[in-house]
Parts: structure tokens; C-alpha cells; sequence
């Protein structure tokens, strides 16, 4: 069937730098399958500092990518193009992002609409009164509200908050960037990739820290920035201060298994899949994981994710699991993936969710 191109405006925290945010990674993926959909994509990113000395994707090489100093110029520049768009999504985390989303409801004549990918956090922010990119009144007043998680929070969204329309659109990840890489040395028993969480930091000590301590011909690597100076890191554990998103599927295919942890809030809200979740999947690294609700409807517990409550589950499978077992269960994910969860399934989730409102009564 053919599908008419729609023209789209994202506002988003960030496309060019990844640096200590897991929202480029997202965008990046979802706007190249946009595009490459035969769609007319414009990202708008705030110049922030913090950004500009960070970034590994300068200029994108999809859609057009423009950056903007503050309210007054993103008004004064792109008035028309929003006016003009089927679409304009604002992000969430974006700076003034409650002024911008006002503006963006009065101005556009297409469909407003909030992408939330830190939907449990939102929420909590939101409960709690110290939330500045978004309110009640904004989500009442978007007409599509696009969730991280998916689940009961969709309808809370709906029914709570007064949301007209909530729909999942979760991570997702681009095979032709993450994929088996036979070239590459398995050099890590067990590889964990994220930014210092203090409410990770339980979940790594007691999945990887402890195993470590226990197993002393282990080799461990923990990558991602901002952890305190005074964690005391067992000698098999290696740390590597910052990676690239272009050193993602590397690091991956050097990793036996990859440990992925999940935020105390996308825990108590469940299905809230991290990308690096799919990452790790496409590149047919096996997965141990913490649990949460909703695991089990987007992988296979057993067969194309492990879970892991103590370090004795951990050890179990680094040193009990055979190669072949292995590799089946990092093989299944990959499956899984390519089946239901690449960034070409997203932007045609976006599309139908897009023609739902188009062509729903009034």
C-alpha cells in the first residue's frame, strides 16, 4: 500500500552528542527509518554546552538536524515549518520543554505530540511537582502521547492524566549497525554497558561486582561515565571510562554475555525495555538481566534472555552454560529482534499511529 510522506518536526534532548543520554541513540535510529520510509524529517536541538564539547554525530547524515540557542530563535526560525508539518513531536527532558510545547499545540496545524523516554521517571517528577518540560494540561492537550513503556502505564496516562490517545513506541535498534561481527575476539566473560545510576549501582554490585570477587580468573568491564571515585572495583573488573555509540557493537561482540539493569522506576512500572537491551540482542550477545514485568513479552526467559536475582545465578551461567547453549540463546534474541524490534518496525508503528488519529472520528 502506498503511504503518502509525512512531514515531521522532532524536537528532541539531543541527536548530535550521546554523551550522558540515551536519547540520541533513539532518535538517531528512529529518523533514519523515517527517512529511508520516504519521510521529511527535521530534528530541532537546544545548543547546549554540555553537548557541543560532546558530539559524535555532528551532522547527522539523515533528515536535516538543526540547532537552535533558546525559545525566541526556535519561534522566530522555524514558525513556518512547524505551521507547516503533519507531525511535530517534542521529547521529553527538553529544556523549556513546557513553553515549547504550548507554542508547538498553538502553532502547528498537524498533530501535536509528546515522546516520553523516561515515562516512569516523568510520571514521578510530575506526582512530585518538580517536573519542567511538561504538566497536566500538556498531556490533556497533546494529541498523542508516545511512551517508553508500554503496559498499564498507557492506560494511567489515558485515564489519570486525561492523555487522548497513549501508544507505546519503545526502543528499538538498526541491524545493519548492530549485528554478529565474527572478526571480533571474545575478550569479556561479562560486559556491562551505563552511566553511574545510584539506583543501578545495588543491581551492578550485587550481578557483576560480587560474581567478579568470587571468581578470580573472571574478565569483567564495566563502560559508561560518571561513577564516584570511591567505588572500590574488584581487579577483574575493568573500566572503561566512555564509549562511543560507533564502539557499541564492538564492545558487544567482545562480551561472552552482556548484563543489562534497569532503573528502580522502569522496574516498579515494568515494560520499559532499555535500547541497549535490543543493542546487545542484535549483535547475538546473550543477555542476563534483572527482572521486571513485561520482560516476558518481549523476549523469552530461558531461551533468548537469562535472569539473574543473586551472583550465584551469575556465575551459574558464565561457568555452566556450554558454547552451544551459548550461542543459541544470544542467536534466539537476535531473532527476536529482527522479528519485532528494529527502528524500521518503530517508524511504522509511528506512521499507524499517526494515520489512527487522521483518520479516527472526530
Amino acid at each position: 500500500m502506498n503511504r503518502p510522506p509525512l512531514k515531521i518536526v522532532i524536537l528532541g534532548l539531543s541527536i548530535t552528542s550521546s554523551w550522558g543520554n540515551g536519547h540520541a541513540t533513539t532518535y538517531r535510529s528512529l529518523v533514519r527509518a523515517l527517512v529511508e520510509r520516504g519521510n521529511d524529517v527535521t530534528f530541532l536541538e537546544r545548543d547546549v554546552p554540555w553537548y557541543a564539547a560532546n558530539r559524535d554525530l555532528p551532522r547527522p547524515p539523515y533528515g536535516r538536524t538543526e540547532l537552535y540557542a533558546g525559545v525566541y530563535e526556535l519561534k522566530d526560525r522555524f514558525a513556518s515549518l512547524v505551521r507547516g508539518s503533519d507531525l511535530v513531536i517534542v521529547g521529553s527532558f527538553v529544556p523549556e520543554g513546557i513553553e515549547i510545547g504550548r507554542w508547538v499545540i498553538n502553532t502547528t496545524g498537524g498533530i501535536a505530540a509528546f515522546y516520553d523516554i523516561d515515562t516512569p521517571v516523568t510520571l514521578a517528577k510530575l506526582r512530585r511537582g518538580d517536573l519542567d518540560f511538561l504538566d497536566r494540561d500538556l498531556i490533556r492537550r497533546y494529541r498523542l502521547y508516545l511512551s517508553f513503556t508500554g503496559g498499564p502505564t498507557l492506560d494511567l496516562i489515558e485515564k489519570e492524566y486525561g492523555s487522548p490517545m497513549a501508544r507505546v513506541l519503545y526502543c528499538s535498534v538498526d541491524p545493519q549497525r548492530y549485528h554478529p561481527d565474527g572478526r571480533e575476539k571474545l575478550v569479556w566473560d561479562l560486559g556491562y554497558l551505563g552511566t553511574y545510576s545510584a539506583d543501578r549501582q545495588p543491581v551492578l554490585e550485587r550481578l557483576m561486582l560480587e560474581p567478579a570477587r568470587r571468581w578470580a580468573a573472571a574478565r569483567m568491564v564495566v563502560a559508561g561515565p560518571m561513577y564516584p571515585p570511591d567505588i572500590r572495583w574488584p581487579r577483574t573488573v575493568h573500566r572503561i571510562e566512555h564509549l562511543d555509540p560507533g564502539e557499541h557493537r564492538r564492545f558487544y561482540n567482545s562480551q561472552r554475555y552482556t548484563l543489562n539493569i534497569t532503573r528502580a522506576d522502569m522496574v516498579q512500572a515494568g515494560y520499559s525495555p532499555s535500547v541497549r537491551l535490543f543493542e546487545a540482542a542484535a549483535c547475538a550477545t546473550p543477555i542476563i538481566t534483572d527482572f521486571w514485568e513485561g520482560l516476558d513479552t518481549l523476549f523469552e526467559i530461558g531461551s533468548e534472555i537469562l535472569v539473574a536475582k543473586s551472583p550465584e545465578d551469575v556465575l551459574r551461567y558464565l561457568r555452566e552454560y556450554s558454547e552451544e547453549e551459548r550461542k543459541e540463546i544470544g542467536e534466539s534474541a537476535r531473532q527476536r529482534i529482527l522479528l519485532r524490534h528494529t527502528s524500521e518496525h518503530r517508524a511504522a508503528e509511528l506512521e499507524g499511529y499517526v494515520r489512527e488519529i487522521l483518520f479516527s472520528p472526530k
